[in-house]
């Protein structure tokens, strides 16, 4: 069983600037990758960013390319998404997920985070 827990989120105005953070405890040895999805009410749950620990790379909604960014030098128990530049449409409940390989799929992904809200005004 692995736990994920995540902070941070919260308000920001338009342009600002957010990181959420990601903690793993338990059986981790599996899980070779971390992906940061969101939700905005009404809407569909929607993969943002991801990487994969085995080599390094990583991968962007094309939304949030170039203004969210996974430093990826975290060791494996923590993760964190650096989220700039941020829109409005930003505003979503905001998840970590982690499996065994880096999908933009959630149904792919083991384990979640409880998520946290990031609410971005104008």
């Amino acid at each position: 069983q692995v736990q994920l827990v995540q902070s941070g989120g919260g308000s920001v105005q338009a342009g600002g600037s957010l990181t959420l953070s990601c903690t793993l405890s338990g059986r981790t040895f599996n899980m070779n990758a971390m992906g940061w999805f969101r939700q905005a009410p009404g809407k569909e749950r929607e993969f943002v960013a991801g990487i994969n620990w085995s080599n390094g790379n990583t991968a962007y909604a094309d939304s949030v390319k170039g203004r969210f960014r996974i430093p990826g030098a975290a060791p494996k128990n923590a993760e964190y998404l650096q989220m700039n530049s941020l829109k409005p449409e930003d505003t979503a409940f905001y998840y970590c997920a982690t499996g065994s390989h880096l999908s933009r799929v959630g149904r792919e992904y083991d384990f979640w985070g409880q998520g946290s809200q990031v609410t971005v005004s104008s």
